[in-house]
């Protein structure tokens, strides 16, 4: 038999599976079984020949490179269902399966507001940048960007500054920390908030991993801020995601002779709210804040009373015979994907079990 953990990180490396992909996989099979089940089974569970092949081979260098990464003090690993695993993040349209992390893991799960930007950022931009940072987390808010030269790293400092959190979304590997210039500036984020990845600790920053990482620094927070921007900034592709997910968009206005305001200033043309002070952004993400604080608050008072199980209201409905989830998320009033959530977390402490047609009850606490 292997770990948890250990199946969690054979899981993250089969292709085109991700975080939905393992949810249905575990509609059919207990997760605590999917390495004891026969290939058959996973095949019939929806695993191709290729998918099955890279979950059974033998540990790849990167594969033990992460394992070995997460000996380490506050280094951890988030998986999809896990209770840590950021609410807001869970609910966009790809969830990674695990997020690395590197320092203070409840800061993933605190109301979040992303600000992105320039990399050739002007003068002007940045200290906007550093000034909105500290103001965002004087009034309690985390910092969340991309750790990249000029916006995202003036934000960091503006929050560390004042004492705030901070969540720097890589790119790369924890490992590889890109850019080289911003290795001390990680480690204070590690200090004071978190470094998050999707990519295995030893990955190599590449083009193709910063539009991903994006989904993330947006999928994470309750709105983006764009300081300044290009007109074909890469910042805008955080927005575009921003909009899918129902996350609202701010942009700072600019001179019309500034090339790197063009961006921003086309963005409040399109409907983005324009921004003078970080009031103006606090007013209008009041929904997206009250429901991650709501969803926290959960979460830790279930935690307080060690006597109450979790979901408790979920595991009401569930006992000796099999009853299909859309069921139990009808009887719950809950959507579909958030039930699998809590089943998937239940599943792993034992409190229940899938079998076919459904999820039994196979402990029941005090």
């Amino acid at each position: 038999m292997i770990d948890n953990t250990e199946l969690w990180v054979r899981l993250a490396r089969v292709p085109r599976l991700g975080g939905q992909g393992i949810q249905k996989l575990c509609q059919r099979i207990p997760f605590s079984s999917l390495w004891s089940s026969d290939d058959t089974a996973l095949r019939l569970s929806g695993l191709s020949d290729k998918q099955l092949t890279a979950f059974r081979a033998p540990l790849n260098a990167s594969q033990q490179h992460a394992l070995r990464w997460l000996e380490a003090d506050n280094h951890h690993l988030i998986h999809w269902g896990h209770p840590d695993y950021p609410y807001l993040l869970s609910q966009i349209a790809s969830p990674p399966p695990v997020l690395f992390v590197a320092g203070e893991v409840t800061a993933l799960s605190k109301p979040q507001l992303a600000m992105v930007g320039s990399r050739q950022a002007s003068i002007d931009g940045r200290e906007a940048a550093y000034q909105f940072a500290a103001g965002l987390v004087i009034e309690g808010y985390t910092v969340t960007s991309g750790l990249a030269l000029g916006i995202d790293g003036c934000a960091h400092q503006g929050a560390l500054e004042k004492g705030g959190q901070t969540i720097a979304v890589l790119g790369s590997g924890l490992s590889k920390i890109y850019p080289a210039a911003h290795r001390e500036l990680a480690k204070q984020i590690q200090s004071q908030g978190a470094l998050v990845s999707e990519f295995f600790p030893d990955t190599a920053p590449r083009p193709s991993h910063f539009p991903r990482r994006n989904r993330i620094i947006s999928g994470l927070s309750v709105g983006v801020f764009v300081v300044e921007a290009a007109e074909k900034s890469g910042s805008l592709i955080t927005v575009k995601y921003a909009l899918e997910q129902n996350r609202d968009v701010f942009a700072l206005p600019g001179s019309i002779y500034n090339p790197q305001s063009k961006g921003c200033n086309q963005l409040i043309k399109s409907g983005a709210k324009l921004v003078e002070t970080p009031v103006d952004i606090i007013e209008e993400v009041g929904v997206l804040t009250d429901c991650t604080i709501l969803h926290q608050s959960e979460e830790q008072s279930r935690g307080e009373d060690n006597q109450q199980l979790p979901f408790a209201a979920l595991l009401d409905t569930v006992g000796s015979d099999a009853i299909p989830v859309d069921v139990i998320a009808g009887r719950c009033q809950l959507p579909v994907h958030e039930v699998m959530m809590q089943l998937l977390e239940l599943e792993l402490q034992g409190q229940v079990t899938a079998v076919p047609g459904g999820y039994v009850r196979t402990r029941r606490g005090k």
